[in-house]
Order: C-alpha cells, then structure tokens, then sequence
C-alpha cells in the first residue's frame, strides 16, 4: 500500500506533534497503525524525514514564543500552586487519568498537590489540526470534584491568562477548559 493523503498526513501531525522522534514515528504508522506489511518502510522513513525537514524550515518563521511556549509556562506555574501537569498524557481521557496517576507515584513531592490538569493524545490531535487544545483537570480526591475541582479548574484559568492564553470554560467541572484559538507551534 503506498503512502496515500491519510497516512501522510498521520505522519506529518506525529511529526508536529513534538512528543515522537523519527524512529519512534515510524514504528507507530508501520507496526501499531496499519498491519505489518501493508506499508512500505522505507517509503515510511523517507517521508518522516521529510516532514521533519519542513517543520525545521517553518521554525525560522515562528515568533519567538509560540502558544506552546505560553503553554509550558502556564504548567509550570501550576506545578507550583500543587496542580500536576502532564502534556499529551495518554490517547484519551481514560488513559490521562492512569498517566496522573503514574505520575504522582513516581514523585518524591506527590503530597503537595492537590489537583491535576493535562490533554490527551487525541487532544494534541485536534490542536495539531488547528482545532483548539481542551484541558482535562480536577482534584486528586474525586469526592471533591465539585468543590475542590472547581478551585483547580479556577488556578488553571488563572494561570493561562497569565501566560498569555485565552481560555474559555462554564465555571463546572463537567465541562473541560477550552482554548479554542490555540496555534500549535511546540519546539
């Protein structure tokens, strides 16, 4: 099978992704995305390096602080107000729940923190494509999703538009917060 539109494009949104080196990039298309055998490897390597030959040129034109830098920013900071960040935490929301979890039991510190916030493969996705980042967010003790979820979800406002994110969201935990504008751009 050779490379048609889909799969390139697959490959270009792992590549602009940021989180996956070429050798990486290509297992996934070839061993976990199709079945072995129905893409040609080679065909594979040579447009991965491709993609990543663009991207390095489109780099040069970047401003120097793009909305993933905003973004890098903005977990750091709530990294230190006890809100664990992780970025691309899993495929999907189930997956980024196992990831915080992972997460704070390797952490020496994991008792400080009082809530989490993260996106998921599928959230990176969809940003890649230019429709927006949703964050996942809430307290460590789910009982308190609807007070203490609601103080998480609030610091996690709070520090987008600090970093120089707009951000929008309901004010409840049953709706993620959403950066509907979000320019991916991760270095």
């Amino acid at each position: 099978m050779p490379l048609n539109a889909e799969v390139q494009d697959e490959i270009t949104v792992l590549v602009h992704g940021g989180f996956e080196d070429a050798e990486r990039i290509v297992e996934i298309i070839v061993d976990e995305m199709y079945e072995p055998g129905d893409l040609d490897e080679g065909e594979v390597q040579a447009f991965v390096a491709q993609c990543y030959a663009a991207l390095e040129h489109a780099k040069r034109s970047w401003p120097r602080v793009t909305d993933c830098d905003r973004l890098d920013h903005a977990f750091d900071q709530l990294e230190l107000q006890g809100v664990v960040c992780l970025q691309n935490a899993g495929y999907t929301q189930s997956d980024g729940y196992s990831d915080i979890r992972e997460e704070l039991r390797a952490r020496t510190d994991a008792e400080r923190f009082i809530g989490y916030c993260f996106y998921h493969g599928q959230d990176l996705d969809r940003a890649v494509r230019g429709g927006g980042l949703l964050l996942a967010f809430g307290p460590l003790d789910a009982a308190q999703e609807h007070s203490l979820g609601l103080e998480v979800g609030q610091r996690v406002m709070r520090a987008l538009a600090a970093s120089g994110l707009r951000a929008q969201w309901n004010g409840s935990f049953e709706e993620r917060i959403s950066m509907p504008v979000f320019d991916w751009k991760c270095r």
